[in-house]
């Protein structure tokens, strides 16, 4: 953690693609599949979709139906891996977890004051093009709009999305072109299995979310929004059910 109590997010490197994948599956019971790939062509990697342009390079569903192929079963992800062995890892959202999409700047700032309370979290990945996101129950994606309104946050007012059912996450080690790797800022652990559920993490997350917005706005002025104070767990809301991601 540096001196203005942002944590660092650890380098991860050496784990192969097919790996992870299987560890995923194993481990985390959380479906896979496996995505485009980068092809080196004249000394440039490329996506393998073929777009020079792609906004996403090796690092996005290749079928229309993608949703269909995703599979739980490590035994059906290594024989993806076995075909294509540098494809990009895609976790869907909206069956054993969604995801809270912040700016990262905002996600570490939310990040480091839920850490000091010790609010109860999942995995968080970093992703290149500079976002974290939030590894939570399903069904946040249809919950979040109103719990942004009930802390005093218009929805369209602050940089924070959910994604469920129908989108992914792009998971680590997946490289993204020449932009670099999707990495854990909290990797999946045996600690963090249970998730949280949304409404434990949004308000944090939307107060980071605003102070930023805000912040640029108005040169530093504090957020309408409501933050919680004190500690915020799953056991002080009398929430025990299991949860598993």
């Amino acid at each position: 953690m540096d001196v203005t109590g942002t944590p660092h997010i650890p380098e991860q490197r050496g784990e192969r693609l097919l790996d992870a994948a299987v560890r995923y599956a194993e481990e985390r019971h959380w479906d896979v599949l496996a995505g485009a790939w980068l092809d080196t062509v004249k000394g440039l990697q490329l996506c393998s979709c073929g777009q020079a342009d792609c906004p996403a390079p090796g690092a996005h569903p290749t079928a229309p139906d993608w949703v269909n192929q995703a599979t739980g079963s490590p035994v059906v992800v290594r024989r993806m891996w076995a075909r294509s062995p540098g494809a990009s890892i895609l976790l869907p959202t909206g069956r054993t977890f969604d995801a809270l999409d912040v700016p990262e700047s905002a996600g570490c700032l939310a990040l480091a004051r839920m850490e000091r309370r010790n609010v109860d979290l999942g995995p968080v990945t970093s992703t290149p093009d500079r976002r974290m996101l939030f590894f939570v129950l399903p069904g946040a994606a249809a919950k979040i709009p109103d719990l942004l309104r009930n802390l005093g946050w218009p929805p369209s007012s602050v940089d924070l999305a959910a994604r469920g059912d129908g989108d992914y996450v792009v998971a680590p080690p997946t490289r993204v072109g020449r932009h670099g790797p999707t990495q854990w800022a909290r990797r999946p652990t045996a600690a963090n299995r249970w998730l949280p559920d949304a409404e434990e993490l949004v308000s944090t997350l939307a107060y980071a979310c605003g102070r930023e917005t805000r912040g640029r706005q108005t040169d530093g002025h504090e957020p309408q929004g409501r933050e919680p104070r004190g500690r915020a767990t799953r056991s002080s809301q009398g929430v025990d059910a299991p949860r598993r991601a």
